[in-house]
């Protein structure tokens, strides 16, 4: 549904975009991560032909970005950071309006506005102007003008910044609806939990080009470093100190009543001797597991290793 390949853009001296491939199958979402500057806003314009690759091509529900941009923006939904929503116009005026712009026939572009309206929990305010809205209220509508037109493919830049906890939810749950056979989406967002719960795939974008991409278990499993596991105890351990009885290379990293964690970087030769340890001192031991790495380790880690690769040349 979206395919992209040496897909760049520069301006002036600036590779602000420079060599980025993705591949969204669909029925598939792609969180898009990065730092700001790093490129992500720049990627989806060249991906809804506003703008033209300086290099490269891609194609957005079979259609060329550059050679058919009106196919290509008639096939999008798009929720930008900037949303332009006009102020002086009221919320179902304004999908209307959209409506009419995506050629939808009156009685369907009616429908889906009141439908969309009615998701969001804006059927109260379908009548105000929207410059009477709060902040997470605008989002909302400009999400519900996103996805007026049903469309295949969806790019959508921070979709539940400024929304409370349950517009949020709201919103996460909407997207997850909108997974189907026939539409890919794109998310660009700096909520990792958010990507961690709604992407299928991650791609970490950095200086215009991308540092990581694969599926989540992927990259979490691409991460270098010491691993960290979980002890966990039958019984308190009413405050007894376990840093004496760790084995060499072996550094605890946590500690609560009834567990305590620890990183090595060998774990086929030190767990073992830590379990052997542990239990020659009367510890109960009832388990021993992995902890899996956070998606904000592996995004910091990601981001840390292209600075100091980038100060080494």
């Amino acid at each position: 549904m979206i395919i992209t390949q040496d897909l760049s853009k520069q301006f002036g001296n600036l590779w602000a975009v420079d060599g980025v491939n993705l591949r969204v199958m669909p029925g598939e979402v792609l969180a898009l991560l990065g730092p700001n500057g790093a490129g992500k806003t720049t990627t989806v314009r060249m991906l809804t032909s506003i703008l033209k690759p300086t290099r490269g091509e891609a194609k957005v529900a079979g259609f060329d970005v550059i050679t058919e941009p009106e196919k290509v923006r008639a096939s999008v939904g798009v929720l930008t950071e900037q949303h332009g929503l006009y102020g002086r116009m009221k919320a179902l005026e304004y999908l209307e309006f959209f409506g009419q712009i995506y050629n939808m026939d009156i009685n369907l572009r009616r429908a889906r506005a009141a439908q969309l309206l009615d998701d969001f929990g804006l059927t109260r305010d379908a009548a105000r102007r929207i410059g009477d809205f709060s902040k997470g209220m605008r989002q909302k509508l400009a999400l519900a003008r996103a996805m007026l037109h049903d469309p295949p493919v969806l790019l959508l830049d921070e979709p539940t910044s400024a929304m409370d906890p349950e517009s949020a939810r709201l919103v996460r749950d909407s997207i997850c609806e909108l997974r189907s056979g026939k539409r890919a989406i794109i998310i660009c967002t700096h909520n990792l939990a958010e990507a961690e719960e709604l992407a299928d795939h991650i791609a970490i974008i950095r200086n215009g080009k991308i540092i990581a991409s694969g599926s989540i278990s992927e990259i979490k499993a691409s991460t270098h470093g010491p691993l960290e596991y979980e002890v966990k105890f039958a019984f308190p351990l009413n405050g007894q100190d376990l840093a004496s009885v760790l084995p060499e290379g072996v550094e605890m990293t946590g500690k609560g009543e009834t567990w305590i964690r620890v990183k090595t970087d060998n774990p086929a030769k030190s767990n073992p001797l830590l379990l052997r340890q542990l239990l020659a001192l009367n510890y109960p031991v009832v388990g021993m597991r992995e902890v899996t790495r956070s998606l904000e380790e592996v995004y910091l880690q990601a981001i840390n290793r292209t600075q100091e690769n980038a100060q080494d040349v």
